[in-house]
């Protein structure tokens, strides 16, 4: 495993991968989307609302929002008992109370624990008018994708690399440049570089083997993009984590 790219807000990390297969990479992918636990809005209380929106697409919208988590301070709910009795180790009360005129974001909410906000502070939740008031209370649960999407921490994805070889020959190219995406072009160059940065190996693939040769090898680009809960190091860790847990219970079963 090597490292391709890291963004500088953490928010988007490249690997390449080598000596797995896909269903491995698969497994990974969706241990990261769907049982990395984060917090998510669930239960809202409505104390005021008189603006435009239902309270139902406010609670749905305050929902989507990502809350910053962390994983040494909340867990998963052990029972319904934790999620019903508020508890610590899985749950946040946070609140919004406003009567501002205009439009209101994530960032006037207010929360128990300062270190589990919205993400996104100007994330727009409603819009208010004169004499229209917000007043909604909220507690955010530890929670995991496969139950709903809100809870998942970010997108996964993978690619199989692959050797390109280019010919350029004026004839071919102009034969099938309209078949071709423009981006990868410099004047009456096609660039190699182009297809694999733009991830268009199964655009170009079959269009003319003679023009532009693609070979998969026994390698993969592994992508993770973070929404913002947690850091893409975070994501990937907990999930090799919980896999290498999963994988000793189903041994023990086994046995």
């Amino acid at each position: 495993m090597k490292l391709v790219t890291k963004s500088r807000s953490d928010a988007r990390l490249v690997l390449s991968v080598s000596g797995v297969d896909t269903p491995f990479l698969n497994t990974v992918r969706r241990m990261v989307m769907e049982e990395v636990p984060t917090l998510a809005v669930e239960d809202v209380e409505f104390h005021q609302n008189n603006s435009a929106l239902y309270d139902e697409i406010i609670a749905h919208r305050l929902g989507l929002i990502p809350i910053k988590t962390d994983l040494s301070s909340y867990s998963l709910p052990t029972s319904e008992a934790d999620i019903v009795e508020r508890s610590a180790l899985c749950t946040v009360r946070m609140e919004l109370k406003t009567s501002s005129d205009g439009i209101i974001y994530a960032k006037d909410a207010t929360s128990d624990d300062p270190s589990s906000m919205f993400v996104y502070p100007d994330m727009p939740v409603v819009k208010l008018i004169n004499d229209q008031k917000v007043h909604v209370t909220m507690h955010a649960v530890m929670g995991q994708g496969k139950e709903h999407m809100k809870w998942s921490p970010g997108l996964v994805w993978y690619a199989q690399q692959a050797d390109i070889t280019v010919k350029q020959d004026k004839k071919l190219l102009e034969q099938v440049r309209h078949k071709l995406p423009t981006k990868i072009f410099s004047g009456d160059k096609i660039l190699a570089e182009k297809i694999v940065e733009l991830d268009l190996l199964d655009v170009v693939e079959g269009v003319c083997p003679e023009l532009i040769s693609v070979n998969y090898i026994d390698s993969y680009t592994f992508s993770i993009e973070s929404w913002g809960q947690l850091s893409c190091e975070e994501m990937l860790s907990t999930a090799a984590g919980m896999l290498a847990e999963k994988a000793k219970l189903l041994k023990e079963v086994l046995q």
